[in-house]
């Protein structure tokens, strides 16, 4: 078993710029940490380089012996981590494959510029809560392999597929299967979303934080969809909105 003593080793300097999606992108892989994303991709049977721990993980009966481990130092543990405190064990992952799907039937959520990490991971959770059959990350979201979106998503991407893409292409493939697609912008046009019974297959888009959907896929959905407020707050979150939304459409 390796032992690696210091931060300056090789490998690790090599892993930590992973924390940069440039450098994911040029190795093709990424970082996950903490006991629960690495058992998620265990559980997930992910496809997975090597694992690294503390030595406290020694003891564990659920990493495999047949796994390649890297035992670390706890000091070269957190210079690892991404988090203040570590929890001492990361699993090194490659980068999956982007395929598009097979088929555009069924239920979706398209994430239009969504920037902030923990909207992100909560919407994608929901998605999986909910029995969706794929998340889109559309142009200018944040990047699903950076470690706030993973600690975010909670190990719910090893569970629903997930693809990044331009959200105008993806349209036009979801119009031809005829699926029906609902955006979110609150417009003289929108409708009250109770009044949208829910269905086998549809599409639902959500816009940026601060701007909303963008103007050219607005004139694409079929209907708009908006949700009371009943009190004095001036709008939803939008990983709420996206909550109250998905539940009420999905079959």
């Amino acid at each position: 078993m390796t032992l690696i003593t210091s931060s300056k080793n090789d490998l690790i300097k090599t892993l930590h710029k992973l924390n940069r999606k440039k450098n994911r992108t040029e190795q093709q892989r990424y970082l996950i940490e903490g006991v629960h994303l690495v058992r998620e991709a265990l559980d997930a049977q992910t496809p997975i380089e090597m694992i690294l721990a503390t030595e406290d993980f020694k003891r564990v009966t659920w990493v495999p012996a047949s796994m390649s481990i890297y035992w670390l130092k706890p000091e070269v543990a957190q210079t690892l981590s991404a988090t203040v405190t570590t929890q001492g064990i990361f699993a090194v992952l490659p980068l999956p494959t982007e395929k598009l799907p097979q088929s555009f039937n069924g239920t979706w959520l398209l994430l239009d510029g969504v920037q902030d990490p923990g909207n992100i991971g909560t919407m994608v959770r929901t998605a999986d809560a909910a029995g969706l059959s794929g998340v889109v990350l559309g142009e200018g979201s944040a990047d699903l392999y950076s470690d706030k979106v993973l600690r975010a998503m909670q190990g719910s991407h090893f569970h629903i597929p997930i693809y990044q893409g331009d959200l105008n292409d993806w349209l036009t493939a979801l119009k031809a299967a005829q699926v029906p697609i609902y955006g979110s912008e609150l417009n003289p046009a929108a409708v009250d979303f109770h009044t949208v019974p829910a269905q086998p297959e549809f599409a639902l888009i959500m816009g940026n934080e601060g701007n909303g959907m963008q103007i050219d896929l607005l004139a694409q959905t079929e209907q708009n969809l908006y949700i009371p407020i009943q009190g004095r707050a001036e709008s939803l979150n939008v990983a709420i909105a996206a909550g109250i939304l998905l539940f009420q459409l999905k079959n």
